[in-house]
């Protein structure tokens, strides 16, 4: 058993540490208010995810550092640099292993399932973050100062995941009750998504297995669905009537964006979801002998969740 800092406590970051808990870890999570799961073997520290020092001292003797943090959607530019470079400073330091909780956006929109040793060519201000956030933390790598890696999953849903997921309350209230579903996206494009449960076995798995260090990873995933797909099977897994999916029209999406940055901040990454978006996990899968959970599991335990909230 080890120790493991974790810096977040949203829907990744607080399931991390529960697991990592109930495994006999010390885990130490940290958040600027001090917040987290409150369960036995979980230590709260309050601290500013951007101060190298602060987070350097509480790392110390840690065999792993998790950057699971999630700065607002619409101040990435703003926010994430600051951080990443505090984290990794951290893990410098300390000498813990840098595990990195990534996303997709740094490849930008391509035309072919997505592979970890595609380039990271994105347009946008988000996916120019995120993939200078990788560059830095794997020349810092590749220089020896620190052991890095990142774990890249698509959209997430699941038990614990935000009310921001797709397939969140916005989704399945209005489908339970057999009422109209509006998606801002295109219902009928193949889109994969990554089951909560999985991330977390993904960033447990890479901190501590050497295989995993100085590259990125793709989070095992279920062959990719459209949203109409994912709303009929969910519909029968819950006895509810057959789901009326539509896409809200892009011009909606436009105006409403006026009057909230985090939808406007959605219209850099449109692509995701009006054209097929898929992700390739196999390399993950075949290193690490590891499986996506099935479908219908995942979306009966989702379910399940749900209700029980």
């Amino acid at each position: 058993m080890g120790k493991h800092v974790i810096v977040g406590s949203g829907q990744v970051g607080g399931q991390l540490a529960e697991t990592l808990a109930e495994s006999g870890n010390e885990v130490v999570i940290v958040t600027r208010s001090g917040s987290g799961p409150s369960v036995p073997g979980i230590t709260r520290l309050a601290a500013d995810a951007s101060d190298a020092d602060r987070l350097a001292g509480i790392a110390t003797g840690a065999d792993a550092l998790y950057n699971c943090a999630n700065p607002r959607y619409h101040e990435w530019a703003r926010d994430w640099p600051p951080m990443a470079g505090a984290m990794l400073t951290a893990a410098e330091r300390s000498g813990a292993v840098l595990v990195v909780t990534g996303n997709l956006y740094g490849y930008g929109p391509v035309d072919r399932p997505m592979t970890e040793d595609m380039p990271l060519a994105a347009p946008g201000t988000k996916g120019k973050v995120r993939a200078r956030m990788w560059r830095d933390a794997l020349a810092a790598h590749e220089a020896g100062r620190v052991r890095v890696t990142e774990i890249r999953g698509s959209d997430y849903f699941g038990p614990g995941m935000s009310d921001q997921s797709i397939f969140g309350d916005r989704f399945l209230r209005p489908l339970i009750a057999g009422k109209p579903i509006r998606v801002p996206a295109d219902p009928d494009q193949p889109h994969s998504l990554t089951y909560l449960p999985d991330v977390v076995r993904a960033l447990a798995t890479a901190a501590v297995d050497e295989r995993a260090w100085g590259r990125a990873w793709h989070v095992p995933s279920a062959p990719a669905s459209t949203v109409r797909q994912i709303a009929v099977r969910l519909a029968e897994l819950a006895g509810a009537p057959a789901p009326r999916v539509s896409s809200i029209p892009h011009v909606v999406m436009r105006v409403a964006g006026a009057f909230s940055p985090l939808l406007r901040e959605l219209e850099e990454t449109r692509y995701q979801f009006v054209r097929p978006f898929t992700v390739d996990s196999s390399a993950f899968e075949s290193t690490f002998g590891v499986a996506p959970t099935p479908m219908d599991i995942a979306l009966k335990q989702t379910l399940d969740w749900w209700r029980a909230r």
